[in-house]
């Protein structure tokens, strides 16, 4: 566990050194990583077994494509819910308290929906399993930021990013095996989330909380103890830095703040929007596209997924290297380009349309990475949860938005329309990363955050 570990880095006494932002990457920098990771993992299982499991649910209650929409944007909106009030709530009283409190609370929510009897109760409890997937974004990321070296923070939030992936390919990989237990398979998928939720508890307990935080909020005993047992007896609060000035809620939606907000929310929404709804229904994609039919279309979802997770790895080490606004910028619009090409020849030929997928899948790995770094590295300790929060919740508005409307744009209008409505909205990121983008590499977070 994070705080059982020995410590490997020396404080510098005195030097003017801040030893959160300049330390070397030590065996508890990994595990708190690795810990925090477990959030994006199971985020992506779990919304992407939805769509895996309606292929089963959907003809048993018999849906329609409104339904089917609800139910898997159901927990998208309880992201919105999760992030925008605990985003709040970690930064009022802490990033520890609910670090395995909400783990607890997607066990119990995933287990629950293998008991619905009907999509109503199956709905609520999607929101629910939402709410606590969306808290553990702005719980996770901020305490990982906080204590994240400024050489490594951008690889070590962009691995939050390739979990995501990890999970979202494991869902498709469980769908094809457990849908294969009988009629009643989707009850045992919608459920297999509780088991690494559970293993997370476990693991998270006894981590820290962040000094930052500790300090910003006046119990310096508490910060310095902290430091002592991370990195040794020498560490004292004078290896932090200058703390973060107090800021009140309101200051996420207010002059310069209130500017990076909106970038963060924008930017994050238009490269989300598309991706959820293709992994919500990716099956359904692919076969429109003439990528699969339905005896393998999970296994080309679960490529799909794993072409993402791809596209995170190639990008991570372009972070430290060329910094975040190129590569935002870049890769935003290289993804751009097969979402329109797809939506304006739809019956181009199978190995074309698979050629441009991967692309997509690819290119998009830039602005994914940078969903999670940008609003940690752009605002101060005591409302970065806060913001992180917020971004989540406006990102989570639009991919619910998308997952809703794509069944019923698959089946009113087709894969063509579907698909130029998707780079639509990819266009909008574009322009906004272009105009607002900013670059942070190399940077402190106080120096980050300060406007």
């Amino acid at each position: 566990m994070p705080s059982d570990v020995s410590p490997t880095t020396t404080a510098a006494p005195s030097s003017g050194r801040d030893l959160l932002e300049d330390s070397k990457l030590s065996g508890f920098h990994r595990r708190l990583t690795l810990y925090s990771a477990g959030g994006p993992f199971l985020d992506g299982l779990i919304l992407s077994v939805i769509g895996v499991a309606l292929t089963q649910i959907g003809p048993k209650w018999q849906l329609g494509g409104a339904w089917e929409g609800l139910l898997a944007a159901s927990a998208l909106v309880g992201l919105l819910v999760g992030g925008m009030v605990f985003g709040w709530v970690t930064d009022r009283f802490g990033r520890h308290v609910m670090y395995t409190i909400d783990l607890a609370a997607i066990v119990v929510f995933s287990v629950a929906q293998a008991f619905v009897t009907g999509p109503e109760q199956l709905l609520v409890l999607r929101f629910l399993v939402g709410v606590a997937v969306g808290a553990d974004y702005p719980i996770a990321t901020s305490l990982l930021a906080e204590f994240s070296p400024r050489r490594h923070r951008g690889a070590m939030l962009g691995m939050l990013t390739v979990m995501w992936s990890v999970g979202s390919a494991a869902a498709y990989f469980l769908g094809d095996w457990m849908l294969g237990f009988g009629e009643d398979g989707w009850r045992w998928l919608l459920a297999c989330p509780a088991v690494p939720a559970a293993i997370l508890v476990l693991l998270r307990l006894g981590t820290p909380e962040s000094p930052r935080w500790l300090l910003a909020q006046g119990r310096t005993a508490e910060a310095e103890a902290v430091m002592r047992k991370v990195f040794g007896p020498s560490a004292t609060l004078d290896d932090i830095g200058v703390p973060e000035r107090p800021a009140k809620f309101s200051t996420v939606f207010r002059g310069a703040y209130g500017r990076r907000t909106f970038f963060v929310s924008v930017f994050w929404a238009c490269s989300i929007m598309p991706i959820y709804a293709i992994y919500s229904f990716a099956p359904q994609l692919l076969t429109a596209l003439g990528l699969a039919d339905d005896s393998d279309g999970n296994l080309g979802s679960a490529a799909i997924a794993l072409v993402f997770m791809v596209g995170c790895v190639v990008f991570l080490p372009v972070l430290a290297r060329y910094g975040r606004r190129p590569l935002l910028i870049v890769s935003f619009a290289v993804a751009t380009v097969p979402l329109l090409v797809l939506g304006v020849f739809p019956g181009m030929p199978p190995i074309a349309a698979g050629t441009l997928f991967a692309l997509y899948a690819i290119a998009i790995g830039g602005p994914t990475l940078l969903q999670w770094i940008y609003p940690n590295e752009l605002f101060p300790t005591e409302i970065r949860a806060t913001a992180v929060g917020v971004g989540t919740g406006f990102s989570r508005v639009a991919a619910a938005v998308g997952t809703f409307l794509t069944p019923i744009a698959l089946d009113t209008w087709g894969i063509g329309a579907t698909m130029l409505l998707a780079g639509g909205v990819s266009v909008i990121g574009v322009l906004v990363s272009i105009a607002m983008a900013p670059e942070t590499l190399g940077r402190s977070l106080e120096s980050s955050s300060a406007v």
